[in-house]
Parts: C-alpha cells; structure tokens; sequence
C-alpha cells in the first residue's frame, strides 16, 4: 500500500519534500480518543501539521500516502536493551538495528554498553550516515568486585565513585548504571556524585541496599523489580540477613539450590500488600520510575518448559552463535527442576506481574523495556511482548503504549519533540494496519515505520528482515 500509493502531483508542477499521511486515524498517546481521518504533513525530519483531512491544505507537489483504515501512533521505545552486547563491530549493526526498526522502535536506553562502540554508532545515526533509533547511553556499568557484568567499572570506595562517575560524563554518558554487587559506601557515593554532577543515574538496586533507601537516594529508575519483592516482605530484615549469611562449613551445590528455593518462599509467603503499598507511595512521592522487563522475568528468570522457547521461530534472525548459548543456557535452567521449583518460578512471575499493576494504579510511571539481547529476548520483537505483558499485569493497552512511546520521552526530558504525534515534534511515528486499542498485539500489524520523517515501507521492513536472516546464519 505505501510503496504503491505515494501519488506525486502532476509532473509539471515544483516537487515538495512535505510528506502528507492523509485520512489516517491519529492515537496521539496523550490520553485522547483516537482522532479519525486525519491529515499528517511531514517534512524535513518533523510534523509540521496535522488534523482533520478536510482542515489541512496539502501543499502542491507534495507525496500523499492514503491511510484510510491505517492507525498512526508515536515510535516505539526500548528503555532496556544492550546494543555492544550484540557483537561487535557489527552485531549492533547488521543484527540489532534491523530488527528494531521493523519493529517500530525509533528510541532505545542502552542499559550498559561499550563506549567505544557506542558513541561511533551514534553518531553515524545522528549524521545520517546509517538509518537507526535515537540512543541514550550510560556506558560501562559500575558494580562491586567481582562486577556481575561487563564492561563495568569497579567500585570499591567513595574516591573510585567519584572518579568514574566525572570520567563517565565527561565522555558524554546520558546517566550512570549502578548494579547489583555495589557495596552500600560505594552505591551511595555515586548518588551523591550524581547530584554533585547534576547526572541522574539508574539500574538494579544493589543488594545490600534497600529499595526504600534507593528512592530516597534519588536512583531515577530501578530495573527488573530488583530487590522488590523482597521490599515488599514483612520480614525483609531477616531476608537480607540470611541472604548474606555465611555458612560456616562450604554448602554442596544441592545444598545451596535448596537454600536459595527456600528463600525465595519465604520472601513469597511473607509477602505484604501493606508493605507493598508503603514501597510503591515511596516511589510515587521520590519519583523513582520503574521498568520491570516482565519478558527477562518470563523468559530467563522464571522460564517454564510450556513457554519451549528454543523453538522460537524468530530464533532464525539471532546469530547462530548467539542461539547456540541460549540453547546451553535454557537446557541448564531446565535441568533437574522438579515441579515445585516450577511452581515458585510461577508464583514469583505473577506476584511480580500484579506488583507492577498495583504501581501503574498507585502513580507509579512505568517504562517499557527487554533486557535485549538476554536469552531468548529477539531484539525489536520483545517490545511488543513486553507490551502484552503489561496489559496482562494490568495495565490498560493505552498505559502500555504510553510506557513505550509517551512515559519514555517524559523520562528521558525529550516530551517537547518525541512521545506524542504533535505538530513541531519528531516525525518517529509507526503505522498499524489495526486500532492496538483494542487489542494490544495490533502493535505488531506495522505497515510503516517514519525515522526521522523517512518512511520506511512493508518491502523496506521486510527487506531488513531479509537481510537480518542472511547474517544470522552467516554468523
């Protein structure tokens, strides 16, 4: 339909590089009802105008693409994803990028990367040299010794914090990660270096901390629910005491499984809605953001064998070598669980999916993101699962929406020209062949995908589908 229908006016006539989407029905993703048979004039990378078809005078010599059944919504956002963790020098290129663009992704938060790789692939994005999201970055993690991840930046004490948070921004980092081995002098120094630094920063709630303390530190968003559920225990105090208790004699590793399933039902069972809504008024009140990644908890945290992930057909644009591990990975997680075990992993996936419910209704804002490329979380394709998961954790599909589209550029302090379709903002825009009001899985029906107002068609998607197969089997 777009690579067909963009009718140029009479070829004697000046062309126009204004773009008209006409008679298309606009989901703004502020809150208003779908506005139909609208007309959406594009040019030079921004919406210059928009409303009823009938209102809107379309330049001469201007393309019109005919959207008639057609519901146009703002680009989709990735808060959570790792592009470096692709492999590099061109993993993030020729696997990543592809497949967040078919999939209407125009933003993405990497969550913990190479700088290296990173500042380069931006910058050929932003000059135009190569089509892609806009990216915010924090670079390498900073974590404790030994570091959970890498790259990291270990730190020990308040004079390291102070060190790689002033080195981090002044290579021109968007925000600091903090990760889950940091010790409690060294987390809260970076908090304050941060505000020293006016940088906000983000990521797990190290474990020696607790989440009331990380709010009230100033951590902008916390990733994963980490350290929530036990946040929301009544005996969290007794839970972090025997999380960090040391045997006297080393555990066998059967002993050690059984310690930490046993610590698991204890932090469930003693699960309390009336600490959890202290936990969520406290984010509310500190604005303390939440981007849960109810996938990475679905499919690698909790995995059921009913979800028979390694038959996932979309494994075929994940580089071999890449689908190679997260076979070894799920099999290893599949291994010896008894249905016990599978039951708990089940009970903590719906305990953390009504947590994140009970937040969108007490004020808490939320941010859709993946944890891309974790084991069996295929780039692009997990945001619109993760979409599905939030409507199934209650929130509404216009909530979900609004966490990858509105709540993102709010988040991010870009609201004035991204999030919402508007005259003056980007033109980052995803057409649907169908209303994802009504059905939040309608995100995936994409005719077209505008990036900086060049719009990429059905046969464009599918030719970078095309293309991303071709290298995962080549790689």
């Amino acid at each position: 339909m777009i690579a067909a229908s963009c009718l140029l006016s009479a070829c004697k006539k000046p062309q126009s590089s204004v773009l008209a989407i006409a008679h298309v029905t606009v989901i703004d993703m502020t809150g208003a009802p779908p506005a139909s048979d609208q007309t959406v004039l594009i040019d030079k990378g921004k919406i210059i105008a928009l409303g009823p078809a009938n209102s809107i005078s379309i330049p001469d010599g201007a393309k019109i693409l005919d959207a008639r059944g057609k519901f146009l919504i703002p680009g989709l956002a990735d808060m959570h994803l790792h592009l470096t963790g692709a492999g590099e020098p061109s993993g993030s290129r020729n696997f990543f990028l592809p497949l967040l663009l078919t999939n209407g992704i125009t933003s993405v938060r990497d969550m913990g990367g190479y700088l290296d790789y990173l500042i380069p692939l931006r910058e050929e994005i932003d000059e135009g040299k190569r089509v892609g999201p806009r990216i915010f970055f924090a670079g390498p993690y900073l974590d404790g010794n030994p570091p959970s991840f890498q790259p990291s930046l270990v730190v020990n004490n308040r004079k390291q914090a102070g060190d790689d948070v002033h080195t981090l921004v002044k290579k021109g980092v968007d925000f600091i990660k903090v990760q889950s081995m940091l010790s409690r002098d060294a987390y809260f120094a970076i908090a304050q270096t941060c505000r020293d630094e006016h940088v906000t920063f983000s990521g797990h709630v190290p474990d020696r901390v607790t989440a009331f303390e990380a709010a009230d530190a100033g951590q902008r968003s916390i990733e994963h629910l980490t350290c929530e559920l036990r946040a929301c225990s009544s005996n969290e105090a007794e839970l972090m005491r025997k999380q960090f208790h040391v045997l006297a004699k080393k555990a066998t590793t059967a002993q050690s499984k059984a310690r930490q399933l046993a610590w698991q039902r204890e932090a469930l069972d003693t699960y309390s809605e009336q600490k959890a809504a202290a936990l969520i008024e406290k984010f509310r009140g500190q604005q303390v953001w939440q981007t849960p990644t109810l996938i990475l908890l679905r499919n690698d945290a909790f995995p059921s064998p009913d979800l028979n992930l390694p038959n996932d057909p979309r494994s075929k644009y994940v580089p071999a070598k890449f689908v190679s591990n997260w076979r070894k990975n799920y099999e290893q997680q599949m291994k010896n669980i008894s249905a016990e075990e599978f039951s708990l992993r089940a009970a903590s996936l719906e305990t953390s999916l009504a947590l994140v419910g009970q937040m969108q209704k007490g004020g808490v804002k939320i941010l859709a993101g993946t944890d891309s490329a974790a084991p069996y979380i295929v780039p692009g394709f997990s945001l619109h699962e993760e979409l599905a998961l939030l409507v199934k954790a209650g929130l509404t599909p216009l909530e979900a929406l609004q966490a990858a589209t509105r709540n993102p550029a709010e988040f991010l302090g870009h609201l004035d020209s991204q999030g919402t379709v508007a005259a003056g903002k980007n033109a980052d825009l995803v057409l649907l062949d169908s209303n994802p009001l009504d059905d939040i899985h309608n995100t995936q029906k994409i005719r077209g995908v505008f990036v900086r107002g060049n719009l990429l068609d059905r046969a464009a998607l599918d030719q970078l589908l095309m293309n991303s197969e071709k290298f995962a089997v080549a790689n």
